[in-house]
């Protein structure tokens, strides 16, 4: 009896309603989601739509180049040996047979010269990490420009941020690993910088470099931080980086039946998926034409390094131009405190690196602060709707290119036979004047811009068709815009400044506004005040104009 009771104590699991499989590989379908749950999950999100629009590309030459990075870096690893033991090099290339050099380089040139399609995968994957950090930064610029960093994708934001620091140190990490002599350069450059720090440089320089360099430790640990930490860190942002994209939903540009609540565009499965394949593809056969013409960091004509050479012309890949740039221009200055002495000239500009990065990254949280937004937003800005936005990112891009000058000041002094003395003092006093200038102009820019889309909107466009109107004027006929661009020119949200507090309370108390108050109304006004935003069109001065008012 306790038997028969205990069968029937628990209810069965239904048996599947689907007829027998058709064949070997429906069963075997049917036995991994009955263990996996792939049906239903793909049933859930197979059909997501997702927008079509050129610039979301960007995002995905991030994703295909990084791909690539990893496929290049594997085959790399099984013939790269990263040790500082000495060798001579008896290999192919005969203008350095003889010569001693570490186990490193000699091992780069043979994957160079010796193993069959290294060369081509070196320049691969080269090339691929240069087009991965190139990708994220218009990318994030994409992002920014048109507000896709808005609640609720501030996290978002960070992490593609932290995607982009980490790959362009990645790729400093990674062309050190040869060993050559304008690679060593840079690690020379990068030790000096750690050192210039106060207090914890020395400590710093001996977690990372293990000792003095030249040492036997540099290259084995960069190789580790190059080919595991930077890519496992990297690897879990990316994915954390699709799943939000995935769970908030993709952004996309005002029109006609677009709203916040809704995506329009392709499904994921299959129209989006086989574009996303076909474009992976044309990305990989881009790089790959481009490893195969182009030649970039020949080693072999820089030779190993050596403590008491310079290369010819030594610049760091492009991404880091920056940083070089503060610390090539910026004045020797040098102070003594207790007996130590601190070099501001190297010290200073390392400091100003990352608090420029940080404030990227916090981007997010200050404009949310400032306006007071606390609603989601999936419709993207149209920059020139955000004037002040639009001219901070401008200027930011501005003072990069001013630095990026004066990380390269020897080969524009060489090439356009200037003096490099002239060439700095144009980046010192750049630094401070272009990124303003460029802001100024910027925002007027885009103020100009919106004022032609309210003439557009309201007088429609130009048609090149001349009148002459009975008293003798002669006018041109402007068309009526269609549905569509009027909705498009006008979707826009407009802002209104923070305000002040009132200076007395219900009961007539006198209250003072605080110093972020008193901040935020401020900067709200900038943003948002007079002169920040052209007022849009509204419906009333449209009527009224094409009702026949003033409208030819």
């Amino acid at each position: 009896m306790s038997s028969a009771s205990s069968t029937t104590t628990g209810a069965a699991k239904p048996s599947s309603t689907r007829a027998k499989p058709a064949n070997k590989w429906e069963a075997a379908a049917d036995w991994t989601d009955g263990r996996l749950g792939i049906y239903s999950l793909a049933k859930a999100n197979l059909r997501k739509i997702f927008p079509d629009h050129w610039s979301f590309m960007l995002g995905e030459i991030c994703l295909y180049s990084f791909v690539i990075i990893i496929l290049t870096g594997v085959y790399l690893t099984l013939f790269f040996k990263p040790s500082m033991g000495e060798v001579i090099y008896n290999g192919s290339y005969v203008p350095l047979k003889g010569i001693g050099m570490s186990e490193a380089y000699a091992s780069t040139l043979d994957i160079s010269f010796e193993v069959r399609g290294g060369l081509l995968i070196r320049q691969i994957h080269h090339w691929a990490a240069l087009v991965f950090v190139a990708a994220m930064l218009v990318h994030m610029m994409r992002v920014f420009f048109t507000g896709a960093f808005r609640k609720p994708r501030e996290i978002n934001w960070v992490f593609g941020f932290l995607l982009l620091v980490l790959g362009m140190f990645d790729g400093f990490f990674g062309y050190s690993l040869p060993d050559d002599l304008l690679s060593g350069t840079g690690i020379r450059f990068m030790e000096g910088a750690i050192l210039a720090v106060p207090l914890v440089g020395t400590y710093l320089q001996m977690f990372l470099y293990g000792g003095e360099f030249p040492g036997h430790d540099i290259i084995p640990r960069f190789f580790t931080i190059h080919v595991l930490l930077i890519p496992g860190i990297m690897l879990g942002l990316l994915v954390a980086h699709l799943i939000l994209v995935f769970y908030h939903k993709h952004t996309q540009w005002a029109g006609p039946g677009k709203t916040e609540k809704n995506v329009v565009g392709m499904p994921l499965m299959p129209v989006y998926m086989a574009k996303a394949g076909g474009f992976f593809f044309l990305v990989f056969g881009l790089l790959a034409a481009i490893s195969a013409i182009a030649s970039i960091n020949p080693i072999w004509a820089y030779g190993p390094y050596r403590p008491d050479q310079v290369s010819t012309d030594a610049q760091p890949d492009w991404y880091m131009g920056f940083s070089e740039g503060l610390i090539r221009v910026m004045p020797g200055w040098e102070i003594s405190l207790w007996g130590h002495t601190l070099n501001l000239g190297v010290f200073v500009p390392l400091m100003i690196f990352p608090l420029v990065l940080v404030a990227i990254a916090v981007y997010p949280f200050i404009e949310g602060w400032i306006t007071g937004d606390k609603r989601e937003h999936h419709i993207l800005d149209r920059p020139r709707n955000a004037p002040v936005r639009t001219a901070l990112g401008a200027a930011w891009i501005s003072l990069y290119l001013v630095l990026l000058i004066g990380g390269g000041n020897d080969l524009f002094a060489t090439h356009l036979h200037l003096s490099i003395n002239s060439i700095t003092y144009f980046v010192r006093v750049g630094f401070f004047v272009v990124p303003v200038i460029t802001f100024i102009v910027t925002k007027r820019w885009c103020l100009g811009l919106q004022r032609r889309d309210k003439e557009k909107v309201l007088h429609g466009r130009e048609t090149g068709v001349i009148k002459r109107l009975p008293h003798g004027e002669f006018v041109e006929v402007h068309a009526q815009l269609p549905q569509k661009d009027l909705f498009k020119l006008t979707a826009h949200e407009q802002n209104q400044p923070v305000e002040l507090p009132a200076q007395a309370d219900e009961n007539g108390v006198a209250r003072k506004a605080g110093v972020l108050t008193r901040t935020r109304a401020k900067l709200s006004r900038g943003y948002y005040g007079e002169g920040g935003q052209i007022p849009k069109p509204t419906a009333e001065e449209h009527h009224e104009i094409t009702s026949g008012h003033g409208h030819h």
